[in-house]
């Protein structure tokens, strides 16, 4: 069934007449109103004085939310970091990175996940190797999302006609996350290793800590008062999930119906693509978000399955944005050196499949795309394969402690 939205859209497009090249909606004999694309994703978003008006008013206490929740895990993981140090979940390096893995399933996203392990790392409680595996799954887990979202869009039928592409997109953004990732953390780890970021100093001066306990500490110490360690952490974490919704609601947003224009060829070119992902990853700060709004576009076929690959690979980089301003709250560089080497890593790797292989990988990645869609055996399977191989390597802690 259509949704009124579908069928506004439908409406919509009904009207357009080409002139000259461009789309338009005649409103008189002789007069036309011009319809600018921007583009699959920013085309046809208006907005009026009053909804800008309201985001300005969201910005401050979203920031206020954002820096207090870093400050509550930080107190909340200083506080409990001394009981949990070496134990299950957290004894090893794989463990973590399985526990990151299912954290970013179960709160549908990864930005969360991902600060909690520098707030952990800043308590001391993960060492390096630890917080960088953890944030690693965090963003491997934070794609699910996607995978569910065309799993319910062919469910309820809103994709009938392109049902296939709906959940291959969820299939692309898992695969091409583990694609890059993997290979992007031993990469990312080598230059941990060799202290190759030592020379870069991005964290929280004494100035910036001592504004920061007077804007936020009194209300921490207020929590730390009420709350014992573990609560004030769960409190953390909860704030923090509240503030990315807000954050959500004031940061530019994305249509999937501004696709008005038929000459949209930039959408076949990679780079274009690629530099896209970014752009909206850095702007929605989040990937779950970026990647999401791939679904109801590929249910419509206005974006194929083929263009996206690229965009996949620049929301996986610029996603590490907000983990990386939560690592520079910390007072130690050594945060910071963490998001920065698993972006670094990620970047080469993205930018050496788009320079020499990416026919290649387009290739296998669509060619195993349909093979699981062909399936529903195959494509539960897959499904389950995400959550066994996470499991498995979370249930190391069990057995190893280093």
């Amino acid at each position: 069934m259509k949704t009124k939205a579908d069928k506004e859209l439908e409406a919509y497009e009904r009207r357009l007449v080409e002139v000259d090249g461009e789309f338009c909606i005649p409103q008189e004999a002789g007069e036309a109103r011009h319809y600018i694309d921007l583009g699959p994703l920013f085309g046809g978003v208006e907005r009026t004085p009053s909804e800008v008006g309201k985001k300005l008013l969201l910005f401050v206490p979203a920031l206020y939310l954002f820096i207090l929740s870093v400050q509550l895990l930080k107190a909340g993981a200083a506080a409990i970091g001394p009981e949990i140090q070496g134990e299950f979940p957290f004894a090893n390096g794989i463990s973590t990175l399985g526990f990151g893995w299912l954290a970013a399933y179960i709160v549908l996203s990864g930005s969360p996940v991902a600060a909690t392990a520098i707030a952990l790392f800043g308590a001391g409680t993960l060492t390096v190797l630890q917080t960088f595996t953890m944030l690693a799954g965090s963003r491997l887990g934070a794609s699910f999302i996607v995978l569910m979202t065309g799993l319910l869009y062919a469910v309820r039928g809103k994709a009938i006609k392109n049902r296939n592409d709906s959940i291959g997109v969820g299939i692309q953004a898992m695969t091409m996350t583990a694609l890059v990732y993997v290979p992007g953390m031993l990469i990312g780890y080598a230059i941990l290793r060799n202290g190759w970021l030592d020379g870069l100093d991005l964290h929280a001066s004494g100035g910036l800590e001592a504004a920061l306990s007077v804007a936020w500490g009194p209300l921490v110490d207020t929590f730390e008062d009420l709350l014992p360690g573990w609560a004030l952490f769960v409190a953390g974490l909860g704030a923090i999930l509240l503030s990315f919704n807000l954050i959500d609601r004031i940061l530019p947003e994305v249509s999937t119906d501004g696709t008005a224009s038929k000459h949209m060829q930039w959408l076949t070119r990679p780079w274009a693509m690629f530099f896209l992902g970014c752009l909206v990853a850095t702007l929605t700060l989040s990937v779950s978000v970026a990647l999401t709004i791939l679904v109801p576009l590929a249910s419509r076929g206005l974006v194929k399955r083929d263009q996206v690959l690229p965009y996949i690979m620049g929301a996986n980089i610029m996603t590490l944005v907000d983990t990386l301003v939560v690592a520079m709250l910390l007072p130690t560089p050594v945060a910071s050196h963490i998001v920065l080497a698993l972006g670094i890593g990620v970047a080469v790797v993205s930018v050496v499949i788009l320079a020499f292989f990416y026919g290649p990988v387009k290739t296998w990645v669509l060619l195993f795309d349909d093979w699981l869609v062909a399936s529903r055996p195959r494509l539960w399977s897959f499904v389950g394969a995400l959550f066994v191989v996470p499991l498995v390597a979370l249930t190391t802690g069990f057995f190893w402690n280093s």
